[in-house]
């Protein structure tokens, strides 16, 4: 989807954003947008190291003897 949108689209986005959130609140947003990739980089990495952990902490199922 992205990929469609080159470089006379990308320009055309920043101008628009640029008049409707005007020259004062463009640094606010772009270091907000930033966290929130940074956070949720974090976050993913935290949920794929803990099911990594949960894999090679899984006891070995055995069989186990019935007494009669």
């Amino acid at each position: 989807m992205l990929s469609n949108i080159g470089i006379p689209g990308l320009i055309l986005v920043l101008v628009i954003a640029l008049i409707i959130f005007g020259p004062s609140k463009l640094p606010e947003i772009g270091r907000a947008f930033g966290r929130t990739l940074t956070e949720f980089k974090s976050a993913t990495k935290d949920l794929v190291s803990d099911d990594n952990r949960e894999e090679t902490k899984k006891p070995a199922l055995s069989a186990v003897k019935k007494e009669n």
